[in-house]
């Protein structure tokens, strides 16, 4: 038994495109724990941190490549 789709159009002079899609199998999740990212405040240069205070892992001005290290160069 196999499942198939099938749209039959008729029009006498329009030209008429029909999509049909479905939902594939989805990638695996950000996290084991289901934590989140936020990176609606990132800049130039944001590292990812973790956050503790909101459980969430973030990108930020917070910590950038130039602040990482006082006095430091990457």
């Amino acid at each position: 038994m196999s499942n198939s789709n099938s749209v039959t159009v008729s029009q006498v002079s329009d030209v008429t495109t029909v999509e049909l899609t479905t939902v594939g199998p989805q990638g695996p999740s950000f996290s084991n724990t289901d934590t989140t990212l936020n990176d609606s405040n990132k800049v130039n240069n944001s590292v990812v941190y973790f956050d503790s205070t909101s459980g969430t892992f973030k990108a930020d001005s917070t910590r950038t490549v130039e602040n990482l290290v006082d006095g430091g160069n990457f």
